[in-house]
């Protein structure tokens, strides 16, 4: 006799245990500098349940086991890294720092290095998730360099997360993503979809061709960037690292800037506290002198 069973219980979905959230959090604060405090077990537990279900796991200490393994930190490493990390930004956020390097900053820099032609102005947004804070620099910059046809300048965007950086390769947003962009600028940067029922835009060509995106791991020693910066703009990264960290990257920034370089962090952010050599010159930004 055939039929439907009725004594089946539907799966329930896996539980993370102790044990197995601290393995985690304390591989993702090795790999990603990352401190993952007791409090986020649920949030962790909940974005995991999504790799689980894409490899087809029924347990988390299965997963865990599959991470760890060779072919694991092949070919899920880097997924599990994308589903932990937190990504939130807008364009122009914190508009403060792009009227500091507009009027401030970037003078400064154009009096110290004279000329563009040769080398261009470069500008590092580290940890630039999904691009709106690049493209946002991209703007800034364009509209600067419009009335300095000697001022090139160079925009590298990196990300640990591969998932957020091929959003930001794209340049594709929904519209109203698009809301703190002041209007002068849409309607010069960005194009609407073709298909208008998708409320999509894209930042135009122009300032796409400025900016180059990197996968970059802040904990790897050797960050991979020969060209060094004049602007660093690294804000609303460094509160989920510890102190150590904090100040191991920082070191990091102050030799990857020029002398007279400048270094923005976020508004909840400071340096107080590390044993760097940057001066602080105005609210959340720094200064490298020498």
């Amino acid at each position: 006799m055939t039929g439907t069973r009725t004594d089946m219980k539907p799966r329930l979905p896996a539980t993370l245990s102790d044990r197995e959230f601290l393995r985690f959090s304390a591989f993702v604060y090795d790999q990603t500098g990352i401190k993952m405090p007791p409090v986020k077990k649920t949030m962790l537990e909940a974005r995991l349940q999504k790799r689980l279900k894409a490899n087809s796991i029924d347990s988390f200490e299965e997963y865990s086991d599959f991470v760890f393994s060779k072919e694991g930190r092949a070919t899920e490493l880097i997924h599990l890294i994308d589903v932990v990390t937190t990504n939130k930004t807008d364009f122009f956020r914190e508009p403060a720092h792009f009227e500091y390097m507009v009027k401030t900053a970037i003078p400064n820099i154009l009096e110290r290095r004279g000329d563009f032609l040769r080398e261009p102005l470069r500008i590092w947004s580290a940890g630039c998730s999904t691009g709106e804070e690049p493209y946002t620099l991209a703007m800034v910059m364009s509209e600067f360099a419009s009335c300095r046809p000697d001022l090139r300048v160079a925009i590298m965007a990196s990300d640990i997360s591969t998932r957020v950086l091929q959003t930001a390769h794209s340049g594709i947003y929904p519209e109203e993503r698009t809301d703190t962009i002041p209007l002068n600028l849409k309607k010069k940067y960005l194009t609407r979809s073709r298909e208008k029922s998708r409320s999509l835009v894209r930042i135009c060509p122009q300032l796409r061709s400025m900016v180059s995106f990197k996968r970059i791991n802040f904990m790897d020693n050797d960050l991979g960037i020969v060209e060094k910066m004049d602007i660093i703009f690294c804000r609303n990264v460094v509160i989920y690292f510890d102190k150590q960290t904090q100040q191991a990257l920082m070191q990091k920034f102050y030799r990857q800037l020029r002398a007279g370089g400048y270094l923005f962090i976020g508004h909840s952010e400071t340096l107080n506290g590390l044993d760097v050599e940057f001066k602080a010159v105005a609210s959340t930004v720094y200064r490298k002198d020498t």
